[in-house]
């Protein structure tokens, strides 16, 4: 079985080479065939010279692409490394490596995904706003897959060659929740670890919590209408019946009262409520068939 330790990596000369060397001092504990593998994103510093010095494979990519499209480099470069198993871990040294047999271990034992979480074990310098954020988006994926699943954004994980090469990705953000959705929803075992994390600098990946939270939750809506266009599209045509079936409602009381006079403006709007709601939901089933 071989093991690929892949790190992304943009503008982390500082840290790179720390990391590899933390990573080769735990895996030269174990007896796993291993290659330490780093995709450089475009890095305008020293990261990829230094990553090559302390002995691992470098990828470059030609510019900065961004976190979901260097994930989709790093499977790439992972698959023609032949890769059986795929570590993915971070270049500023928050994940500890010691970890990385206890995600392997699992996937030995027969898990396809394995998720290193945080809220499980000890974690450290991550602001309220984003344990705030965190839960809630794990709540929503745990939702949607069934599953329990306390950390939804953990960039350590573990995962097989048949979750690199089956997985597409439509987000251009971010990996960590879509991976997990359509790994559940293509019926791959997954699974979390308890992890501990290291204080590092702050998060690179968004410029407020408001911009990373509309991203994610635009991503969530997007994998929801594409995995279950059903219950999607379906609450969307119930809403738009409900408002419907209450405007009904008050030309009934209207007309068992006072009686109806006028409102033609409010009754077109009723009927276009009623008649979007049953075509919405006709479309979730149209949908749903061709999914399946």
């Amino acid at each position: 079985m071989k093991v690929i330790i892949t790190i992304p990596a943009y503008n982390e000369e500082k840290t790179i080479v720390p990391v590899i060397e933390e990573i080769k001092r735990i895996m030269s504990q174990t007896s796993y065939d291993y290659k330490i593998h780093v995709q450089d994103d475009g890095s305008k510093d020293r990261t990829a010279e230094l990553a090559k010095k302390a002995g691992a494979i470098v990828s470059s990519n030609p510019r900065n692409m961004g976190l979901a499209e260097n994930f989709q480099a790093e499977m790439i470069s992972c698959l023609k490394l032949k890769a059986d198993v795929i570590v993915h871990t971070d270049a500023d040294g928050q994940y500890l490596p010691y970890h990385i047999p206890q995600l392997i271990k699992k996937v030995e034992e027969g898990y396809d995904l394995v998720l290193g979480s945080r809220f499980r074990g000890k974690i450290r310098g991550m602001p309220l706003t984003k344990r705030i954020g965190n839960k809630m988006f794990s709540k929503v994926i745990s939702s949607l897959t069934k599953l329990k699943i306390t950390d939804s954004t953990t960039g350590f994980r573990a995962f097989t060659k048949d979750v690199a090469q089956n997985i597409e990705f439509i987000n251009r953000f971010t990996y960590t929740q879509e991976q997990i959705i359509k790994a559940a929803k293509q019926n791959f075992k997954v699974i979390e670890i308890p992890i501990e994390t290291r204080k590092t600098r702050d998060s690179r990946l968004f410029k407020n919590p408001l911009e990373y939270a509309v991203k994610a939750w635009i991503n969530i809506l997007r994998i929801y209408r594409d995995y279950d266009p059903l219950n999607f599209f379906g609450i969307i045509g119930f809403i738009f019946l409900l408002f419907g079936f209450l405007i009904g409602l008050y030309f009934f009381y209207l007309h068992v009262t006072v009686g109806i006079v006028g409102h033609v403006g409010l009754m077109m709007l009723m009927l276009l409520l009623i008649i979007n709601g049953i075509q919405i939901i006709m479309f979730g089933f149209f949908a749903d068939m061709k999914k399946k």
